[in-house]
């Protein structure tokens, strides 16, 4: 059995070059790799498209590549809690395809699964269906670049829409154990993308808070072979920190977004 462990987050993305279309795991920030991501960073890969639920905070996970202009093209479900990217994709320095997110997961689990295409009922009779919605800007604000228009057919009454396999050259995932083997288990939220963000890619590198010994994971309790990764590096930095934290006081409820 190939031993896939990697020796720094370094070594995992060293190969990774310039223009890839990289998947990258997370909910919000929950079950973010944020050590490949900062290796990524420290790599200088550019002019990458990134497929990803949405793009970190400002100052973040992918946040950081936004804001060393890494990053040319997002597909993602939506901006979220990151000014900084709705302000690069209104002065057009990013291309957006914006996509539901239960069709994100779905295409990018499609792609792992051999599936050329699907049809779903989600955005048919929206601009999702029948296409315009504005993926590109001018610096001006002008819109410069919209969706195409997709295939419908109905199933028993139901209008669907044809929606394509998402494939991706790359995988940056986060999980909470895993082994040499490449076998994941993934914690609460954090299984939310990761697994299907590593299924879609041609190379899915995972960091892992627990590296253990082939075999000490319990088969059943598997959440993503290790058919599925390539390789695997341990993280360093266990810090968690939380997108948006709410406390209660006296006054009720008050919330405020992670600095």
């Amino acid at each position: 059995m190939r031993n896939k462990i990697a020796a720094t987050a370094a070594a995992a993305v060293a190969d990774i070059p310039d223009g890839s279309r990289i998947a990258v795991g997370g909910f919000g920030i929950c079950g973010t790799p944020f050590e490949l991501i900062r290796a990524l960073l420290a790599a200088g890969t550019s002019q990458l498209h990134i497929v990803a639920n949405n793009c970190g905070l400002e100052n973040l996970g992918l946040g950081q590549l936004l804001q060393a202009d890494r990053i040319r093209k997002v597909t993602c479900s939506y901006v979220g809690s990151n000014p900084d990217f709705a302000r690069r994709i209104l002065r057009g320095e990013i291309e957006i395809d914006p996509t539901p997110q239960g069709t994100l997961a779905e295409r990018l689990r499609a792609a792992g699964s051999g599936l050329p295409a699907f049809y779903t009922p989600t955005g048919a009779g929206t601009n999702v269906a029948t296409g315009g919605i504005p993926t590109l800007y001018r610096p001006d604000g002008s819109i410069a670049q919209v969706s195409s228009s997709k295939e419908t057919r109905t199933f028993g009454g139901v209008e669907c829409v044809l929606e394509t396999a998402l494939h991706c050259d790359y995988a940056l995932v986060r999980a909470h154990r895993g082994d040499s083997a490449g076998n994941l288990v993934f914690r609460r939220t954090a299984q939310n993308f990761n697994p299907v963000c590593a299924m879609a890619a041609t190379v899915a590198i995972a960091e892992v808070e627990h590296l253990v010994d082939v075999g000490t994971l319990d088969p059943d309790g598997i959440h993503l072979p290790g058919i599925f990764v390539d390789r695997i590096v341990q993280v360093v930095d266990h810090s968690k920190p939380i997108e948006r934290v709410t406390v209660r006081t006296d006054g009720g409820p008050q919330n405020a977004l992670h600095p």
